[in-house]
């Protein structure tokens, strides 16, 4: 189930469920759960190419099964 196009930031953009997506809440972006988390690149294939880097997806969805996840970002 894809979330609508117009979800809010704070919206998983794959399953439309909160993404508790630090940076969305106002939060420090190094507080997130995604600075810590491996994503998986399965799950951010699957986003429609419009939703990419726009929005952050939630932590059941980023741990989809995937050979090789992607690595947490590295601090700035």
């Amino acid at each position: 189930m894809n979330a609508p196009p117009s979800s809010p930031p704070g919206a998983c953009p794959a399953c439309g469920q909160p993404n508790q997506c630090a940076m969305a809440s106002g939060a420090d972006p190094q507080g997130c759960w995604c600075m810590q988390a491996p994503v998986s690149r399965a799950a951010l294939a699957r986003l429609p190419a419009q939703e990419r880097g726009q929005r952050c997806i939630c932590p059941v969805c980023a741990r989809e099964s995937d050979p090789a996840p992607a690595q947490p970002p590295a601090p700035l």
